[in-house]
């Protein structure tokens, strides 16, 4: 048995801006882009993307060239495929799932003199690129000098709506500056998912290869036209999807302000409509194209039907005016700032990049209402567009104490999908429900079952984050009416996966599944699986048992509906009490499994950096055989379930677990920062939080360019407010113990709480807590009870907890 010595053979970077400020300069409220590289056209195609939560545009130019990957994506719709096993066996996953790059209505293209801007090749006097976070706007400008030696002066925009679910629109401003010149504007919307990209610059995509976060590729037909039509200022493009016959319309209509003079022609064919503008252009003379973009998809609404109601938004949306939408748009982020922003005193290239991540979070999960939140938002298609554990454990935390409805509606989802989730229990011979590991419509569309459908901890994941907001915002309704029927069935799950065993003192196990380190798969007692499972069974129990208490009628109805049997409340209790804990005292941590202590460790620290991540180099079972971590496994648990672990166990673990841990996945780095923080190594929480700040930004993983990682910018928030901050909730109570880095002065944020939004302010010396709107609220502050009311309450710290030094590696 091998017992690891810390620290870990491989720090994450020192806590640096990695960012080239020449090129991305700080501004707290924007991402700007100063210079045009096509080096990196798929990551910076992700970092400007827009969306809602519903629908996505990714930030490729106006022009349709040069892009590394077209995309426009709407949550949830998707195309379906079966799943072809190599070798197949009973219960296998049988339909893929992957998102469609819907008709794209990005794209208008510009002719000065029959000379087409393309940036690769364009001489450019001036450039930038802004994402303005407070009003939810990609405004581009470039000054052009065509080759007959007319400089140009281009202005676009592009804004995805908040508050208009379906609606997009963007904006083309030319005017001549030294000269006149014909101009030519073709507004399109085009089928890219079925048709070539002539655009296409090699050179930047996606290399040949295995890479299971990609998503699938389609060799047949996707989209099959329904409609293609012309009506006045607008075009129509309609479709359905030839598996999922999920239906799509996709509409825009065009206004034109200008001086010169103009004719115009707009056509609609199968894959393609344009609207083309030939003017006469005159030096001084703007030229202004506003396109209102509304969009409409169904699980099988004919056509015809979506396209009137795309001509529905348009006749509600266009009459208002540009500014109407981007007013609204503005009014909406200013109210998603006000609860949602953390800010940090004297950090502003770190508040930039904090800013970013959060914007991140409402372009993913604003709107997506009725639908969950992807892995990768609408931003891009990695992972096929899917719903993973990801939301639960790291996007709800966020929309529960920031954006409660959105949270809600996310848990909503869930509840919908109870009918598939019991069919798959049954399946795998289980009573009870088993949720999807990865999915969109609600089957289980994983075909590698070790690292999938074997992580039952999905159940847990659903029912801790349902619990949590219940906590958090007192929503009896929404449990009584949809989340007790999750809580009862995943517990049934749980109770019947495990089993009674021991000498003596039975235990209640839990074999043959993986938890979140996907490098340790289909183990026994998997810890992280335990805890959250002995969760999930207690708050089943409790929630039965005080529904039976305050509301009998309520609880009447519930058993009858659940066919709830007394007994089986009793059988939950007794298995959480005897929920099997793995703990190894001779090593004095808790192991990841029952046999994890017993493999061999991976030599991570002479592992060449070309050959991670390890699961693009190596055969699963190559790294099955060893101690390597993924992502943080049981360090997460002890973040989720922390009471029930000691100070000292949670350092012990931590470092532990911190050496073998590789980081490979973005799920990680924030988790460890948070606990980094807790156990006192104050230098190794700051460099995680910086390696989970930038994943994206700074493009740490590799793969940005499949879009925003979602989970890991939620994480972001945790890291700030649960790891720095010190918040926790834990069974309806909430308190702080902060850990302020020493180099920042101050980090506040706000947070829902029992229908109250409560202020935090963390400096180095005290905690200032006060209710901005709403109801006391109790709170603790390291052990000591504080009401909290609209007079802010100010507690003295002494330090910011214990402070150990990382050590440094040995040789």
């Amino acid at each position: 048995m091998t017992h690891l010595k810390y620290p870990s053979p491989h720090l994450p970077p020192a806590p640096v801006d990695p960012l080239d400020r020449t090129r991305f300069p700080v501004d707290k409220w924007a991402l700007t882009e100063t210079a045009y590289d096509t080096t990196d056209l798929g990551q910076t195609e992700t970092l400007f993307a827009v969306g809602n939560g519903y629908l996505g545009m990714r930030g490729n130019p106006e022009e349709g060239r040069d892009t590394h990957t077209h995309g426009t994506y709407v949550n949830g719709f998707h195309e379906t495929w079966r799943i072809e096993h190599a070798e197949d066996a009973f219960g296998l996953a049988r339909v893929g799932q992957t998102i469609v790059n819907v008709p794209d209505p990005k794209t208008i293209k510009l002719y000065i003199g029959d000379e087409p801007l393309l940036l690769s090749d364009a001489d450019l006097d001036g450039y930038s690129r802004t994402l303005d976070f407070r009003d939810g706007t990609l405004r581009r400008e470039v000054i052009w000098a065509t080759s007959a030696g007319i400089r140009v002066r281009i202005r676009s925009s592009r804004m995805v709506s908040f508050t208009e679910r379906h609606v997009a629109q963007l904006q083309l401003e030319v005017e001549l500056l030294d000269g006149d010149a014909p101009v030519v504007i073709s507004s399109q919307l085009l089928n890219r998912q079925d048709g070539s990209d002539e655009y296409h610059v090699s050179s930047a995509a996606m290399g040949e290869g295995l890479d299971p976060r990609k998503a699938e590729q389609f060799s047949r037909r996707v989209l099959d036209p329904q409609a293609s039509e012309v009506r006045d200022d607008r075009m129509l493009l309609g479709y359905r999807c030839h598996g999922s016959r999920m239906t799509i319309a996709v509409a825009a209509e065009h206004h034109l302000e200008t001086e010169c003079e103009y004719s115009e022609e707009i056509t609609a064919e199968e894959d393609l409509a344009k609207h083309v503008y030939s003017l006469a252009g005159r030096q001084g003379q703007p030229i202004t194209l506003t396109k209102t973009v509304a969009v409409h998809t169904s699980k099988g609404v004919p056509v015809r039907e979506l396209a009137d109601r795309c001509w529905r938004t348009l006749d509600r949306v266009v009459p208002a005016g540009p500014e109407a939408l981007l007013a609204d748009q503005r009014a909406w982020l200013d109210a998603f700032w006000e609860r949602s922003d953390v800010q940090l005193t004297g950090q502003p290239a770190l508040q930039q990049a904090i800013r970013w991540n959060l914007f991140q979070l409402a372009q993913a999960s604003a709107r997506a209402d009725n639908v969950g939140v992807p892995a990768k938002g609408v931003s891009g298609s990695g992972y096929g567009g899917h719903y993973f554990w990801d939301t639960e454990i790291y996007v709800l935390p966020f929309l529960t104490y920031t954006t409660p409805q959105a949270a809600r509606n996310a848990l909503q989802f869930r509840h919908r999908m109870l009918g598939a989730a019991r069919n798959r229990a049954h399946e795998l011979a289980q009573e009870g429900a088993l949720f999807p590991w990865r999915t969109i419509n609600g089957l289980e569309a994983s075909a590698y079952f070790a690292a999938g459908t074997a992580q039952y901890h999905i159940d847990a994941d659903i029912a801790f984050a349902l619990d949590k907001y219940v906590r958090a915002t007192g929503d009896r309704g929404y449990l009584l009416n949809e989340g007790l029927d999750i809580l009862v069935e995943t517990a049934r799950m749980w109770a019947d996966l495990g089993f009674w065993q021991g000498n003596g003192t039975k235990a209640f196990h839990i074999h043959g599944v993986t938890g979140p380190d996907e490098y340790t798969t289909v183990v026994n007692n998997n810890l992280f699986t335990n805890v959250m499972a002995r969760h999930n069974l207690e708050t089943a129990v409790s929630a039965i048992t005080e529904l039976a208490e305050v509301d009998p009628e309520g609880h009447a109805r519930a058993v009858a509906r659940l066919s709830l049997d007394p007994g089986e409340v009793e059988e939950w209790a007794a298995a959480a009490r005897g929920m099997h804990i793995p703990y190894d005292a001779e090593v004095g941590v808790h192991p990841q499994d029952s046999h994890f202590l017993e493999r061999e460790v991976w030599d991570l620290e002479t592992t060449p950096a070309d050959k991670r991540p390890l699961l693009l180099h190596y055969h699963p079972l190559v790294i099955y055989r060893f101690q390597v971590l993924k992502q943080a496994d049981v360090v997460l648990a002890m973040y989720l379930s922390g009471h029930h672990f000691t100070p000292e166990e949670k350092r012990a673990n931590f470092e532990y677990y911190d050496p073998i841990t590789t980081g490979d996945s973005t799920l990680s780095a924030v988790v460890q920062s948070i606990m980094a923080a807790e156990v006192g190594y104050a230098d190794l929480a700051l460099r995680y939080f910086y390696a989970g700040l930038f994943v994206d930004l700074n493009d740490r993983h590799g793969n940005t360019t499949d879009g925003v990682h979602v989970a890991s910018t939620g994480g972001v928030w945790s890291a700030l407010v649960g790891g720095f901050g010190g918040m926790r909730d834990s069974h309806g109570q909430l308190g702080f113990d902060p850990r302020l880095p020493a180099e920042w002065p101050e980090l506040s944020w706000t947070m829902a709480w029992l229908g109250s939004r409560l202020r935090i302010t963390v400096r180095q010396d005290e905690i200032v807590l006060r209710v901005e709107d709403g109801e006391t609220v109790e709170v603790s502050v390291r052990g000591e009870h504080h009401t909290v009311g609209s007079e802010q309450v100010s507690v003295p710290l002494d330090g910011q907890g214990p402070l150990l030094t990382t050590p440094t590696k040995t040789s």
